[in-house]
């Protein structure tokens, strides 16, 4: 099932897309797409409605993020043995975490705004992890079973204010518009093993990274599993599982965002992201 939120900021309503790729209102059916819709029960439910009978959604609508009330967004570093490689970091014994800020989150297609003083803007297709429901202290086998669905990530960083202003990343990756989300939510039962799946970004057109989520260093069971012994996760947390090689960074000559670029990334049944990159602006 591939859940989405449409609409103008702030007034998302829900949806689904439909066995056709038509965009299906669900608001007769749930509020919205939330920490309460996201239980295996709710989400069996909701897969018992007929998309026939629910109204189509005419035009070409912007898409949210494809939750709302999102509690904690955790990113997860270093975490592809061929991206370590390319930035020369050693592999980790143990996932690197660090947090984005709530107020990073916009929808897949709304534009990048590189923030204030921005130098080093780079990007980072990720697989994004949805908790559903509360994983406190579970063990890898049971890991999976707390998580409603995944999602693709554009974990967008700016390098100078991550690694050049003092130890903590957290600077560089909570910049307004750096976590776009989306488009859909794509229910667990529907991804067969997420740890087989293609991910790729293009920029202006040109091919920049290409991976699969099966040369990641911690599968995201084992992510589950490890963050739930230091912080509970509760449903609607959403987290960014680390990205494949090819970020500007660590390019032979690096390349970072600048205003009027555009952003294609997406990742294999998880739908499609595109951002033009524009100017800070007071706004």
């Amino acid at each position: 099932m591939r859940l989405v939120r449409y609409g103008r900021p702030g007034k998302e309503k829900p949806g689904l897309i439909d066995d056709e790729g038509k965009l299906r209102d669900l608001s007769g059916v749930i509020d919205d797409i939330g920490p309460e819709q996201l239980s295996d029960k709710v989400l069996r439910k909701l897969g018992k409605v007929a998309h026939d009978t629910l109204p189509l959604v005419r035009g070409n609508p912007r898409f949210g993020v494809p939750l709302a009330k999102v509690g904690k967004f955790i990113g997860i570093g270093v975490n592809y043995a061929d991206h370590a490689a390319e930035s020369g970091k050693p592999v980790p014994t143990e996932p690197i975490v660090f947090m984005k800020a709530i107020s990073c989150l916009s929808g897949p297609d709304d534009d990048v705004m590189l923030p204030k003083g921005s130098k080093k803007t780079d990007w980072e297709v990720e697989l994004g992890v949805v908790i559903g429901t509360r994983a406190r202290y579970v063990d890898e086998a049971d890991a999976l079973k707390h998580v409603a669905g995944f999602c693709v990530v554009n974990d967008l960083s700016e390098r100078s204010f991550q690694l050049e202003r003092g130890p903590q990343w957290d600077k560089g990756k909570g910049c307004d518009t750096f976590g776009p989300v989306g488009p859909w939510l794509v229910t667990r039962d529907d991804v067969l093993d997420p740890q087989q799946l293609d991910l790729y970004l293009e920029l202006n057109g040109k091919r920049m990274q290409t991976g699969n989520t099966s040369t990641m260093i911690f599968t995201v069971a084992q992510i589950v599993c490890y963050l739930s012994q230091f912080m509970t996760l509760e449903p609607g947390d959403v987290i960014a599982t680390g990205t494949p090689p090819g970020v500007g960074a660590w390019r032979k000559t690096p390349r970072f965002l600048k205003a009027g670029d555009s952003l294609r990334l997406g990742i294999a049944g998880l739908g499609e992201q595109q951002q033009d990159v524009v100017a800070w602006s007071a706004r």
